[in-house]
């Protein structure tokens, strides 16, 4: 047996650990599988101009990501994106969402739509923060 110390480990060593755990995981929750799930909005010429990522997981909606170009914003695209993709959560029998935001990031957009701070993480990554949000989706 040898312990190493990797300081520029390959992409395919991550993916390869990712991997492990899932199926450590799937062998032992309820849950089997995150589905994912995305929202976009595309201009004419089909370039990406808004969108999110998430992952639904049993009752929950994991949102990952949500971006909208620079040019655009102000004009109501990342309201209606998150609505869009609650309601697919939901559908999909989601109660609860969680997502993170950094300090600089959308927590006063997020707020606005019934998100409340369950945790801050304080010093990340070194003088910043990290907000983790949820909201209730709907009752059980």
């Amino acid at each position: 047996m040898n312990i190493e110390t990797l300081q520029n480990p390959s992409a395919e060593l991550f993916e390869e650990l990712e991997e492990k755990i899932t199926v450590f995981n799937e062998e032992r929750w309820e849950v089997k599988k995150k589905q994912p799930l995305a929202i976009i909005i595309k201009g004419e010429g089909g370039e990406l101009l808004a969108g999110a990522s998430a992952r639904t997981f049993g009752q929950w909606l994991l949102i990952e990501n949500i971006w909208v170009d620079e040019t655009l914003r102000g004009q109501d695209l990342g309201s209606k994106i998150l609505a869009q993709l609650e309601s697919a959560a939901i559908a999909r029998g989601c109660m609860i969402a969680l997502l993170d935001t950094l300090n600089f990031q959308a927590k006063p957009f997020y707020e606005k739509f019934g998100y409340q701070v369950g945790w801050v993480q304080e010093a990340y990554p070194q003088t910043g923060c990290k907000y983790f949000m949820t909201k209730q989706l709907q009752i059980a």
